[in-house]
């Protein structure tokens, strides 16, 4: 649905896209500010949203008047092909929405093509690096919205069972296999006697293929992701780790074959632990403690991407506190994926983004058009 928004928020790209004037800045002088499309750009999208991704690019970058290149994930390009069909039976002329199937060589073409001025990117933190520092070096904008380790900090004064679902279907929807995942739950003071809870919570989620009925937690991507899924919670338990609840080698009745990891919760979690440091795109959900708040706002900010937290408390003075200090663009007060409607924009922040603007929004139409400014004297 939020692809949708943002093809309706397009709608007033007229309105988006008004300048400025102001006369007689001096006697008889005008300054007059435009903003008018940079002509080609690009997006790279990843596989976890094949529909929505593109959709938070195409609507802005067509709508402020470019021609505009979509190299999907090559694990799930259908969706982007049935996107630009729908643009093209919807009237969209020909040559203004385009597709580039491809891997390495697909993105190199477009970081570097001359005729390309801008491009979007989301995904991983290494390949974000690299479209980045690709971009850059040859002349182009370049936004990259990357990796995210995305904390919940539960008070002793949360509404428990709001919390807890929230954290649970945070966690474990999409198998994990987003950017704004909860990953991370720090329980502050006496809050980490809800772990037994939130653990029979997550051992009665039903693992299963997303056609069947009542499935709460499908695969992973590939035989890949779930090898690294599970090594990185070995090699966490191996170095102190506890696996209050394991997923790793569940097997579905006629998918034995399948790339399932089951909802996994490790326990007693520090900040050098692989399981912390890097980004899991899994269903496995890291406990970490705190005496207080401050110490538990501490956590959160030494880590080093900043894409979106949530706090759960009953009180609004925590919450006051807690959304002036965290150092993280993208704040839930008891929601715990606090994805922003597209008339705000994409707030992440730290190591989860680069580039100076942001996807959706005011800022993506800052994004895919030049500001001119004219000064006249008649």
């Amino acid at each position: 649905f939020r692809g949708i928004e943002v093809v309706e928020h397009a709608l007033s790209m007229p309105a988006l896209m008004m300048g400025e004037t102001m006369e007689q800045i001096s006697r008889n002088m005008d300054t007059t500010t435009i903003k008018q499309p940079l002509g080609v750009v690009a997006g790279i999208a990843p596989f976890n949203f094949p529909a929505m991704i593109p959709l938070w690019m195409l609507p802005i970058a067509v709508g402020t008047g470019n021609a505009f290149i979509l190299k999907p994930s090559e694990k799930v390009p259908g969706a982007s092909q049935m996107i630009v069909k729908l643009a093209s039976e919807a009237g969209l002329p020909d040559g203004i929405c385009n597709i580039l199937h491809g891997g390495k060589e697909a993105v190199e073409f477009l970081c570097t093509h001359p005729a390309i001025k801008a491009v979007s990117f989301v995904g991983s933190g290494h390949i974000g690096k690299i479209v980045y520092e690709m971009g850059t070096k040859n002349g182009k904008r370049v936004q990259c919205n990357m990796g995210a380790k995305n904390h919940a900090v539960v008070m002793p004064d949360a509404n428990a069972e709001q919390a807890l679902n929230g954290i649970i279907g945070a966690a474990f929807g999409a198998a994990g296999q987003r950017c704004m995942a909860i990953s991370v739950v720090v329980f502050v003071g006496e809050a980490v006697n809800l772990l037994p809870t939130l653990v029979e919570k997550a051992r009665a989620l039903k693992v299963n293929v997303g056609s069947e009925a009542g499935t709460d937690v499908g695969p992973v991507i590939s035989k890949e992701s779930k090898a690294r899924v599970e090594s990185i919670v070995q090699d966490s338990i191996t170095n102190g780790a506890v696996a209050d609840l394991d997923g790793r080698g569940i097997k579905i009745s006629g998918y034995e074959n399948g790339n399932f990891v089951g909802p996994t919760i490790l326990s007693g979690v520090k900040p050098d632990m692989s399981c912390y440091k890097e980004e899991i795109f899994g269903p496995v959900l890291c406990v970490m403690t705190a005496a207080n708040l401050d110490q538990a706002i501490s956590i959160v900010n030494a880590n080093p991407l900043g894409n979106g937290v949530a706090l759960f408390t009953g009180s609004g003075g925590v919450a006051r506190k807690f959304q002036h200090e965290i150092e993280v663009g993208q704040i839930g007060i008891n929601v715990p994926v606090p994805v922003p409607l597209p008339f705000f924009c994409w707030s992440s922040s730290k190591g989860s983004i680069l580039g100076d603007h942001h996807f959706y929004g005011k800022s993506a139409v800052s994004f895919y058009t030049q500001t001119k400014t004219t000064v006249s004297r008649w």
